[in-house]
């Protein structure tokens, strides 16, 4: 599959994180550096997700996000790569299901693959994001079993 051009909904800081979020080790070596809370409030706009959801799938609360981007400070490593992985599944999704929000419609829905449970449910740990990578790489190879 070529890599198709992002939509627009990509800010320019998830722009230059590409390069990172496509190769393990740099996405690691970043997630120890720890991206900035801003950044998880891009990807959860790019997915979409509400300032609730976000704090929930990074284990934290809305405020203390909310605080560490108005003090522009880094997420702990944990929250980071779970950041960085979300921003990485949200392209591999925009490339199977042909845009964002149809990804994200996709999340909501429960899934065959992995046991009839809504993928957006699983993403509260990076296993839970290599899971829905793993089912969205099946479904973009024609594997629904």
């Amino acid at each position: 599959m070529t890599a198709a051009l992002p939509s627009a909904a990509y800010s320019p800081a998830l722009l230059g994180l590409q390069a990172t979020v496509a190769d393990s080790f740099a996405l690691v070596m970043q997630a120890r550096t720890g991206v900035l809370a801003k950044t998880a409030f891009d990807v959860a706009a790019l997915l979409q997700l509400s300032a609730d959801e976000l704090a929930n799938l990074l284990h934290t609360t809305t405020k203390t996000l909310r605080t560490y981007r108005l003090g522009k400070k880094r997420l702990a490593p944990a929250a980071s790569e779970q950041v960085l992985k979300l921003l990485a599944l949200a392209r591999q999704g925009e490339e199977v299901f042909g845009s964002v929000p149809a990804f994200r419609r996709w999340l909501d829905k429960p899934a065959y693959g992995l046991d009839n449970q809504p993928p957006l449910a699983l993403l509260e740990t990076s296993g839970g994001i290599d899971l829905v990578a793993d089912e969205v790489d099946r479904i973009a190879h024609g594997d629904f079993a």
